[in-house]
């Protein structure tokens, strides 16, 4: 490949000031990006999907892995432009989609096996997570930077002030871990909070789209109103009759509850 422009100039040709009300934050640093490359493992012969490029940081160092390819999905026109000029250089390995991630079914874009690395826009990062969790099995691994106190959320333990309702979902269907911690100066402009890079693998077995909708009116209803006890919170769907049968006490709360009673619980709604 050729020898690529440095990005601050690409930034600047493309006037690609980054928009809060696009959740950018630019990561620039190519020793960060390389890392969160590394940490997704051999991508030999794997197709990766990165969502909001932007100036293309995070893509420099896909393209410089041993990924089959790479296909970037940016909102932003401006970004657009820096990454068709990025496309040009790189060849057939980059695809570039204009379009919203959160209306993009990223299953059908490339083949198996399929990973998706991206440095989230921070707006949509949980919505684009809990869409990507109902089709788990369709991606061999997921690392993603959020917000820390979102990547926290995702890998709380119960009876923690962060575990919730994404907590249940995401540990339901994937391992996860936080395999690195960024410090606002990491990125341009700084954002206010520290962010975290989480690692999602899908577990071999998944819970069927039917299953998987049922435990989101779940932990939805558990997570409504966090004071509640359980028999309250769960009235709409069973209330005390259906925690008898999942050998719950009615008077726990949602945040007590391990991933597994959820589970539990959740099968007997059906």
């Amino acid at each position: 490949m050729a020898e690529l422009p440095p990005l601050r100039d690409v930034i600047a040709r493309h006037g690609l000031a980054a928009k809060h009300s696009l959740g950018q934050h630019f990561l620039l640093d190519g020793n960060l990006t390389d890392r969160i490359v590394r940490e997704a493992g051999d991508l030999s012969g794997r197709h990766v999907i990165e969502i909001g490029p932007g100036p293309g940081g995070l893509t420099r160092s896909l393209l410089g892995s041993s990924a089959a390819s790479i296909t970037a999905i940016e909102l932003d026109r401006r970004a657009i432009g820096a990454m068709t000029e990025l496309a040009a250089i790189a060849g057939d390995r980059l695809r570039v989609i204009q379009g919203d991630a959160l209306s993009v079914d990223a299953t059908s874009l490339v083949p198996a096996p399929r990973q998706i690395i991206a440095n989230l826009p921070y707006n949509i990062a949980s919505p684009l997570l809990v869409r990507w969790l109902r089709h788990a099995a369709s991606f061999e691994r997921l690392m993603l930077m959020f917000q820390q106190e979102v990547a926290e959320r995702i890998c709380a333990e119960p009876d923690s002030s962060a575990y919730g309702r994404l907590s249940v979902l995401t540990q339901w269907t994937c391992e996860t871990r936080i395999v690195m911690r960024l410090p606002p100066t990491a990125f341009t402009p700084p954002p206010k909070v520290w962010s975290a890079v989480v690692g999602l693998t899908p577990h071999a077995v998944q819970p069927d789209p039917a299953l998987f909708s049922r435990m989101e009116a779940l932990t939805a209803a558990a997570f409504g109103q966090r004071r509640k006890m359980l028999r309250g919170s769960l009235r709409g769907m069973g209330g005390e009759a259906l925690l008898a049968r999942a050998e719950i006490n009615p008077e726990r709360r949602a945040e007590t509850l391990s991933v597994a009673e959820f589970d539990r619980l959740v099968r007997l709604t059906g």
